[in-house]
């Protein structure tokens, strides 16, 4: 499934002229030509000097003995060498006179004479050897006139010359001899030329074939790659020489221009780029101007240099132009609040030209009268270097300190330029009039649901308390759940809690200078009896408020849509960032992760964060597209342990990979389904970063269906497929297009339950792809066999797009994990789509499945089912069971060559082991052989009875065998065409 260059592209090529390499030709001679005359009496065949039809003068042979009967004349050339060829040509000028034409003719006068060859190895014949008669003589062909020459009285006899060219062959020998049999004609030999096609040098798609003599109807020829090219495979180039010297019409060529290189003068040689220009792909493709800053100075260059100053990064397309360094930023501004300071910068003047400005924040503490040193015990948010935003909020600080802090500004060539990054710097002093901690913190009541809390009133050195701040959660769980509270006065009542729970609890107060720091961690445990039926009461009035709080919600965010949509007139666009319902309906509306300016902010929404201490590793089973995928182990407290899959991150990775990689997560988090992967949660505190799903125990589906291969009834493999349907309706309804749907991409759990997986495709594919046919920006393939034809040629990614994949999973499901389309390119496949050529039915289908997939394949998306008609559709199979035993005894599918995967005849099949590999059957090459089932005419007999004593006991796979061992018998039946 080709980041692999595509094999053996099929392409025209110009027609080449034949070229005739002549063995001999009279019409040359001056001399006597000297041919041996049989028998040697007067009359016979006489040697004289004659004028062609050009009026050229010519040794011609001629014989007009027509007024005795019983004539057998012959006449044989000189030892003509062959010179490699397989199949000579011989034309032949000559004329013959009209046998009624001539006074007193016999009976016995002819019109046609016999014309033979005979091979030698040498020059051995004589006047008699070998004997005059046809056999040792080789017949080619009894020779008419067709003009006739008439002899009027007194006058010689006139007419239009024949004109013959006969084929001999096969030529084994090294020579050979021409020999003429007159029985009886008035003619004239008037010239012999025998010559040999050769197919000539030519030069196709920056393939050289060589001059070739054919041997044989077709001839293959491998040809060599041209001058500054690349082969892109290890498969033989090769072109087809005709019998009649002409190359065939179609070529298999792989050659390609290298590095570079540009294709010229009819892609029959590469040129190198010039001066100024480059090429840094192979192929077609002219060669570029070189981008701005930048320079190549020798011929056929594959990257243009940088100029002085300018730098390109190594991520950087070589089409990319050089760029510099950034400015300095400009304008910080610090805001101190205890021991927090808050930094925000504009960007700089100048980018360098890229877009990939970052920053880094450098801290300096500087006590006075002493130099400056690093920051120690600080903590920076989001990060210190690589920020993207421009702001950064610092933590820890000393109070009363004073502070440089340096800013700079990097991009992507920042690490190529010897100079130190354009920084700009700050001083701040932290504040000296923030409140000192709360000392203590006590528990003064405590129910199953809340807690009463109060602690010491603070004395400020300057001004007074306006406020506290309490923070509060539940411990051992992630502190996104943290709840705060402000109140006035020295106490709290925390409400709403779990009974019989652990909480963790805060607080820090707030004068006009600011928040003083946090207290000590407290740690405070709500009751755990039973509520009464007064708390019962209350959380039943409480539950009711905030049902009815929601509804009013709910109503006021359909109004809001419904007018969106009424104002547009088309379906709204949801860019929010929350979730939306609608009244009536469940269905959640999908967000986009990616729309999120902070990407990890949706991942803290959608996805649970769980503690690293709760996964235990216990196998790695694959790899993945960002590191190792593994089986393990999930034990929160409080809850069963789950055997659950783990997907990594590699080390080394970069910041947007971590987004790519969490991105899944974000998209998985908002999916609940019976027939979607389900989300367990990430990690994304500690190393290795992680995303945790259900462990599905049978792996993808479409290795699943091939290891258990005709083990399924239809009914099982429609309930399969029911359930994929009823996952996609479930995206469907949720505005989410999946891309990828295959039956690789569903996975199998213990219970044969079939559930929706691998969200990863979408960000693979960018609207503004170079190559929107085959690949992405970012280099993801499109999966050609999967894709409906507008979302491979204008990117026009639906569910109508999907229901076409569904279409090409049910083929996949229903001939248990064949590939699709066989072993056609993409771009076969592509031009079969576009001629409305569909894949056939597999193997006993049931017919109304076909008919959906066909449904599915409709070139109008429009006209396609949606995905609640398809598990309609389903639903009403497997209500009727009777409906899938309807199968189509045809099972041909169309007839076009593409798609016409029949097994090969038997005789193509040099031995038991390839038959049983054709038939996808190869797992039981050993059990024939052990069991002296050794040649294809002994299983065209075999039986039930021996597959069962072979070892094949699965119905199916029996079945499989049977119809083979039946296509075995027909085609051992069926007349075999002769070759000459």
């Amino acid at each position: 499934m080709i980041a692999a260059a595509c094999w053996a592209l099929l392409l025209w090529v110009p027609v080449f002229q034949a070229f005739e390499e002549t063995l001999m030709n009279t019409r040359l001679e001056t001399a006597d030509l000297r041919w041996t005359a049989h028998p040697r009496v007067d009359g016979q065949w006489e040697e004289l000097s004659g004028l062609d039809e050009e009026q050229t003068s010519v040794r011609t042979y001629e014989i007009c003995n027509v007024h005795q009967p019983n004539q057998n004349n012959w006449l044989r050339t000189t030892y003509i060498p062959r010179q490699g060829a397989s199949q000579a040509y011989v034309e032949l000028k000559f004329t013959v006179v009209e046998c009624s034409s001539i006074p007193k003719v016999t009976r016995a006068c002819k019109e046609t004479f016999n014309f033979f060859y005979y091979e030698s190895d040498t020059d051995t014949a004589t006047a008699t050897f070998p004997g005059w008669m046809e056999n040792p003589y080789v017949k080619v062909d009894t020779v008419a006139a067709d003009f006739l020459t008439r002899k009027r009285q007194g006058m010689e006899a006139t007419g239009k010359v024949n004109s013959k060219t006969l084929r001999i062959g096969p030529l084994s020998k090294a020579g050979f001899y021409l020999a003429f049999q007159d029985q009886g004609a008035c003619m004239a030999l008037l010239s012999v030329r025998v010559f040999y096609k050769k197919c000539p040098r030519a030069t196709v798609n920056f393939t050289v074939f060589e001059e070739t003599v054919p041997r044989g109807l077709v001839m293959p020829v491998t040809g060599k790659c041209v001058s500054n090219t690349v082969k892109l495979s290890t498969m033989p180039v090769s072109m087809y020489c005709r019998e009649d010297g002409q190359w065939a019409e179609q070529a298999m060529t792989d050659c390609t221009c290298a590095l570079g290189f540009e294709p010229a003068e009819e892609n029959t040689k590469c040129r190198a780029c010039a001066l100024g220009t480059f090429k840094a792909n192979q192929g077609e493709g002219s060669c570029q101007l070189c981008p701005s800053n930048s320079i190549s100075t020798t011929n056929g260059a594959t990257l243009c240099s940088c100029r002085m100053g300018y730098f390109r990064a190594r991520s950087d397309p070589p089409h990319m132009q050089c760029t510099t360094t950034p400015s300095a930023p400009r304008s910080i501004v610090a805001r101190i609040n205890d021991t927090v300071a808050v930094l925000e910068w504009s960007e700089p003047l100048e980018s360098g030209g890229r877009v990939d400005v970052t920053y880094n924040v450098l801290c300096h503490e500087c006590p006075d009268r002493q130099p400056c040193r690093p920051c120690s015990r600080v903590t920076y948010y989001p990060r210190f270097t690589g920020l993207t935003e421009r702001g950064v909020r610092i933590q820890g600080l000393q109070q009363h300190a004073t502070y440089t802090f340096e800013v700079q500004a990097v991009n992507g060539v920042s690490d190529h330029s010897h100079n130190a990054p354009q920084s700009e710097f700050v001083n701040v002093t932290t504040s000296k009039d923030v409140p000192l901690p709360v000392a203590d913190i006590h528990q003064t009541t405590v129910s199953h649901s809340s807690l009463t809390l109060s602690w010491p009133v603070l004395q400020p050195p300057h001004g007074q308390i306006l406020d506290y701040e309490v923070k509060y959660y539940e411990k051992g769980i992630d502190k996104s759940t943290t709840m705060f509270l402000k109140t006035t006065d020295n106490k709290v009542h925390l409400s709403n809690l779990k009974k019989g729970t652990y909480y963790v609890v805060q607080v820090r107060a707030r004068t006009e200078a600011g928040y003083g720091s946090f207290s000590h961690d407290r740690y405070f445990q709500t009751k755990a009896e039973e509520s009464n039926e007064q708390d019962d009461q209350m959380a039943l009035i409480a539950g009711t408020t905030a049902v009815a709080v929601i509804l009013v919600v709910a109503v006021i965010v359909v109004a809001v849509v419904c007018i969106r949509k009424q104002g547009n007139g088309r379906e709204p666009e949801y860019s929010d960032k929350h979730s939306q319902y609608l009244i009536g309906h469940t269905t959640k509306v999908y967000i986009d992760p990616f729309t999120y300016e902070d990407p990890n902010e949706a991942v803290r929404e959608f996805a649970k964060e769980i503690d690293v201490s709760y996964v235990k590793i216990e196998e790695v089973i694959g790899a993945g597209e960002f590191g190792e995928v593994c089986r393990g182990r999930l034990k929160v407290p409080g809850k069963k342990e789950n055997c659950v899959a783990i997907k990594t991150l590699k080390g080394g990775y970069t910041e947007k990979q971590r987004r790519e990689f969490l991105s899944e997560a974000s998209i998985m988090g908002q999916f609940d389904h019976p027939n979607i992967i389900r989300l367990e949660g990430v990690i994304t505190n500690s190393c290795p970063v992680m995303i945790i799903t259900e462990f599905m125990e049978n792996g993808a589906l479409d290795s699943f269906l091939r290891l258990n291969d005709g083990q399924f009834t239809p009914i099982q493999l429609v309930g399969m497929l029911r359930g994929i349907a009823s996952g996609m309706k479930y995206l469907s309804d949720m505005n989410y297009v999946h891309r990828d749907l295959a039956a690789r991409n569903i996975l199998v759990n213990s219970n044969l339950v079939c559930k929706v997986s691998d969200f990863g495709l979408s960000r693979f594919l960018e609207e503004n792809s170079s190559d929107p046919t085959y690949t992405s920006s970012l280099g993801g393939k499109i999966p050609i066999r999967w894709t409906a034809p507008e979302a491979i040629a204008f990117r026009k990614f639906t569910s109508a797009s999907d229901a076409w994949s569904y279409g090409i999973v049910m083929w996949e499901v229903m001939s248990f994990g064949e590939r699709p389309y066989w072993d056609m390119s993409n771009q076969d496949v592509i031009n079969a789509i576009e001629q409305d050529y569909r894949l056939p039915p597999p193997p006993d289908c049931p017919t109304s499945l076909h008919q959906l997939m066909l449904d599915c394949w409709q070139k109008d998306r429009n006209a396609r089912p949606r995905f609640p008609q398809i598990v309609s559709a389903l639903d009403k199979l497997i209500r009727n069971p009777a409906s899938l035993k309807i199968v189509s005894r045809e099972n041909g599918g169309p007839s076009h060559p593409l798609l016409d995967q029949r097994v090969p005849h038997y005789s193509s099949f040099s031995s038991v082991g390839e038959w049983l590999q054709a038939i996808k059957m190869g797992r039981y090459e050993e059990n024939f052989l052990s069991a002296g089932f050794t040649s294809l005419d002994v299983i065209s007999q075999i039986s039930t009875e021996d597959l069962l004593r072979v070892g094949v006991t699965l119905a199916g796979h029996q079945k499989k065998i049977l119809t083979g061992v039946q296509l075995l018998r027909s085609q051992a039946k069926a007349p075999t065409a002769v070759r000459y």
